[in-house]
């Protein structure tokens, strides 16, 4: 009979601040700080031990299967405000027969790559690497408990014992970009001169796969990898790479991701990176432009690819001579085909959608999209795709862009639906904060030099739609004001100083 659930008494101890039920208030719980929680670092947070004792309790003492203590356990620290999305949920295996406490799998598969390095027994590294490989693939808290318990140490032993042997090299590769998926603070020197010397000696293209994969996971959101590798001579690495395995679609996906990893600045314990530099970079000294639109002419029928060649021009596109650029080298032409081609694809069409936004920055450009008959597009995609907030962002977004003191443009837009499907867009997305936004830009772009517009654009119920934005978004209160002035509606207009009332203070 399963006893009753009480909590024990804590005497004279003062309460843990993580005490849950049926734990011994004195036992206090193990915090730790890991690279992996950055996102986190505000809440409460145990240790993987801690977590199992509880599940082992739940066995013990209360009775309960393993599926529920595991359950429990998790409810009882989440009510609490514990984060456990570090910690592996699951009942660790039962003690040994002499009392000895078992560990997670992935535990002891780390034992035995250990010591099949540190004996340098290459013969016994295959087996524990693909099982590393995997378990590290299933959830981001078993690669936290794995490089907690040294396996960064030891996959890159096992990589530098592997040299020389291909199919060795892949797996200790792959297990290393398991490993260092959402933990890149693991990755040091050693390993960051690995990876630039295994990428500059290699000609193969799975191993060359193997090793970008790495460079990519260890320079998302880290700031210090990415100006490292940077430094090391990557860039030339990645743009080669494309070039000299231009019919490996997986390959050249990957390396195109990598390079625009490079250009993001999405590391929130530095204050500013170097994405523009690196973005500069890519294009004027390692000609990335041409490389990534010459290697789209070879997967005109692999969505994906052609997808993140987008995504990674649309990085790319920072500078005015280099939107133009793409536009000469045909990538416009691509981006417009694709789009057309893939409709039915949202991933690719959001893709799409932010390169054109992007390549729109430049005026001259602008008309080059709309005389490439883009525009019908952008509206299609919109109408299409309208219960995707994403899509009808981007697809606003363009269409801001190509509206941008840009008259001639204004009215093709309008002929061609776009203010329709921008209000449309609004009705079905009214807590979207993005589209709303988006929306109200792009109906301001289209009056605020072509006022004929206004009617038309008020008879399909913009100011209505406009002032529930503005009431719902406080992030949309500037556009929406400065739209609906533009529509000639009645604004209040605030004036948040006047210059007046004093001077500064000294």
């Amino acid at each position: 009979m399963r006893r009753e659930r009480v909590r024990r008494p804590s005497g004279a101890v003062p309460p843990s601040p993580f005490v849950r039920r049926g734990r011994p208030a004195g036992a206090q719980q193990d915090t730790e700080a890991d690279p992996a929680r950055a996102g986190t670092m505000g809440s409460k947070q145990i240790a993987q031990e801690t977590f199992d004792e509880a599940v082992q309790e739940n066995i013990t003492e209360f009775e309960m299967e393993p599926e529920e203590a595991v359950r429990e356990a998790v409810l009882q620290f989440e009510s609490q405000g514990v984060d456990l999305s570090n910690i592996v949920k699951a009942v660790r295996p039962p003690a040994s027969e002499n009392g000895q406490r078992q560990k997670h799998q992935i535990l002891l598969t780390l034992e035995s790559l250990a010591g099949a390095v540190a004996e340098r027994d290459a013969a016994r590294l295959p087996q524990p690497l693909a099982a590393l490989a995997a378990q590290c693939r299933e959830q981001l808290a078993l690669r936290c408990l794995a490089g907690r318990h040294g396996a960064y140490p030891a996959v890159l032993s096992a990589c530098q014992l592997a040299a020389g042997d291909r199919q060795l090299l892949l797996q200790a590769l792959a297990a290393l970009a398991a490993l260092l998926d959402g933990q890149p603070d693991l990755l040091d020197a050693a390993g960051r001169e690995l990876l630039l010397r295994s990428l500059r000696e290699q000609q193969d293209a799975e191993v060359t796969l193997a090793g970008i994969r790495c460079v990519r996971h260890a320079c998302l959101k880290h700031e210090h990898n990415r100006q490292a590798f940077v430094q090391g001579g990557v860039l030339p690495v990645l743009t080669g790479a494309i070039a000299r395995h231009g019919s490996a679609a997986e390959l050249v996906r990957t390396a195109a991701s990598a390079l625009r990893v490079m250009t993001f600045d999405d590391d929130i314990r530095v204050p500013f990176g170097h994405a523009h530099d690196h973005a500069k970079m890519i294009v004027l000294e390692n000609d990335g432009l041409r490389v990534l639109i010459e290697a789209a002419k070879a997967f005109t029928d692999n969505s994906a690819v052609l997808s993140e060649l987008c995504a990674t021009l649309s990085r790319l596109s920072v500078r005015n001579e280099f939107c133009q650029e793409i536009v000469d080298l045909g990538g416009l032409n691509f981006m417009v085909t694709l789009l057309a081609d893939c409709m039915e694809h949202p991933d690719v069409v959001r893709q799409v959608l932010g390169a054109i936004r992007a390549v729109a920055g430049n005026d001259d450009v602008k008309d080059a999209i709309v005389e490439a008959g883009a525009t019908e597009l952008i509206v299609l995609a919109i109408s299409h795709h309208l219960g995707q907030p994403q899509i009808c962002e981007q697809g606003c977004a363009a269409l801001c862009m190509l509206a941008l003191r840009k008259p001639e443009n204004c009215s093709v837009i309008m002929e061609g639906g776009g203010a329709l499907a921008a209000l449309q867009a609004m009705r079905a997305h009214p807590r979207e904060v993005a589209v709303q936004k988006q929306a109200c830009m792009l109906i301001r772009n289209l009056v605020s030099r072509s006022r004929e517009l206004c009617g038309p654009i008020l008879a399909l119920g913009a100011e209505g739609l406009i002032a529930e934005a503005r009431a719902a978004h406080r992030d949309c209160d500037d556009v929406a004001r400065a739209a609906l002035r533009d529509l000639g509606c009645k604004v209040e207009l605030r004036e948040l100083w006047t210059g007046q009332k004093g001077g500064l203070a000294q």
